[in-house]
């Protein structure tokens, strides 16, 4: 079988994957696109659909800024609406520790172009009505928003293909090496694929693909828990989520337009990647009506209709694998986004195809590189 040829062979068909198509044909090079399942079935489409840059790791703003200028430009720059709002990020606190990581946080964005409002008191009751009595401060991110997940891969996938990407879905990845300047992407169903160029893009199954090249990483998977509720009418406009270091307090929701709550965070379930298979522990989702009613105590009274996990890639330390291999010239990775990754797909893919092609970025990805757990895997330690 004759093997067909791209510029740039991309494995996995999540945000970034296919914003990295997108970004790839915007600067004219050929892509070929493999995903094992349907563009955006998995953590990409099954995610809460936060678009926040408040409350990251300060050295993934840049990024995260690219992203919201992208962000900003649709739907005209990709011909489809994926129903994003944007109606501010609100992240609260309880306790006067939370507090203190509300004030610092806001200081030190400063420097990254994010600025955040910050309101205590009966200012910020007046404002937000629905939270509850335990809140005691709540920051603000005007710019921030939320969008539909179930759309946003998808949607990309279409625009890169109406710019001439081939995307190829039911087509699992087997084995890929290099071969002279090529590499040669080998599929289940027997289908070959070449290109001198090779993005790694398949989430929390990515770490196979790295160690074909022997560069193991300590990536596992696990199962966000989010839940939907019945439509009330539509009042509350930002998401909102908790200031805490406490996994059982990780609350947040956001109001769609048809008025149904959708809500996720304190707790993470059991997953199956060679399954395809994930589950919602029912606890995780009485850990989350306890803390709605102290968040929201209003939203917490609404009927539940529907629960989902999916499978989503962890680093250790809570940091994505994002830039070139540290070992094969034409190797890219863009994987292990931790469960926050929603928000920076399109910037993910914008910078991902600027690296491909100039073989350079404007946006600083050093934190990303994977060359950071060489001597971490080797020596047995996993952070």
């Amino acid at each position: 079988m004759n093997a067909k040829s791209a510029d740039v062979v991309i494995v996995g068909g999540g945000i970034m994957g296919c914003a990295s198509a997108f970004f790839l044909r915007q600067r004219g090079l050929s892509v070929i696109l493999l995903e094992r399942g349907l563009v955006g079935q998995q953590a990409s489409g099954v995610n809460f659909g936060n678009v926040r840059r408040q409350a990251r790791f300060l050295a993934q703003l840049p990024l995260a800024n690219r992203a919201a200028g992208i962000w900003s430009r649709l739907p005209e720059l990709i011909g489809d609406d994926i129903e994003y709002v944007q109606q501010g990020h609100l992240r609260v606190a309880y306790s006067a520790d939370q507090i203190e990581r509300l004030e610092t946080y806001a200081r030190n964005a400063r420097d990254y172009g994010l600025e955040l409002e910050l309101m205590t008191g009966a200012a910020m009751r007046k404002r937000y009505p629905f939270l509850g009595p335990e809140v005691g401060a709540a920051s603000l991110s005007p710019q921030d928003g939320h969008a539909n997940p179930r759309l946003a891969s998808p949607a990309f996938a279409r625009a890169a293909k109406r710019d001439g990407a081939t995307i190829i879905e039911q087509c699992e990845v087997e084995a890929v090496a290099k071969d002279g300047d090529d590499f040669r992407i080998s599929c289940v169903d027997g289908r070959e694929f070449r290109a001198p160029n090779l993005l790694v893009a398949s989430g929390a199954w990515a770490g196979k693909l790295c160690a074909q090249f022997d560069e193991p990483v300590p990536l596992v998977a696990r199962g966000p828990q989010l839940g939907v509720t019945e439509p009330v009418p539509y009042a509350i406009m930002p998401s909102v989520g908790v200031a805490t270091t406490l996994l059982e307090e990780t609350l947040y929701f956001r109001q769609i337009k048809r008025g149904n709550i959708v809500f996720g965070g304190c707790g993470r379930g059991p997953v199956y990647p060679e399954q395809r298979r994930a589950y919602v522990l029912p606890e995780h989702t009485l850990t989350q009506f306890k803390q709605l009613a102290r968040l929201a105590p209003a939203v917490a009274r609404l009927n539940i209709i529907r629960v989902w996990s999916g499978i989503e890639g962890y680093m250790p330390d809570d940091v994505p694998v994002m830039g070139p291999s540290a070992k094969v010239a034409g190797l890219h990775y863009a994987f292990g986004f931790c469960g926050h990754g929603f928000q920076l797909g399109p910037g993910v893919g914008d910078v991902m195809a600027e690296l491909i092609a100039t073989g350079g970025t404007s946006t600083p990805i050093e934190p990303f590189l994977i060359e950071r757990f060489a001597t971490a895997v080797l020596s047995g330690k996993t952070a």
